[in-house]
């Protein structure tokens, strides 16, 4: 499993429209890691300490809840 590379995220996010940090790293994961799955994102998210901290904030607790966030995107 990947790690967040967030010094690529910095420079990613400077390159957006997007406000929201946590819709930006979602943006950013599938776009430089190449995945779409909403298991392998949430995987690479709740073992990063800052992305535990973003997935909390919005009560997304497993892969299905992230899932739905991101059909509302």
């Amino acid at each position: 499993m990947a790690r967040i590379d967030w010094d690529e995220y910095k420079e990613y996010k400077n390159y957006t429209p997007r406000k929201d940090n946590f819709e930006i790293l979602l943006e950013f994961i599938k776009s430089y890691y190449n995945t779409n799955s909403p298991t392998e994102i949430f995987n690479m998210l709740r073992v990063d300490d800052v992305a535990q901290m973003m997935l909390e904030k919005r009560n997304i607790s497993d892969a299905e809840d992230l899932e739905n966030f991101l059909f509302k995107l």
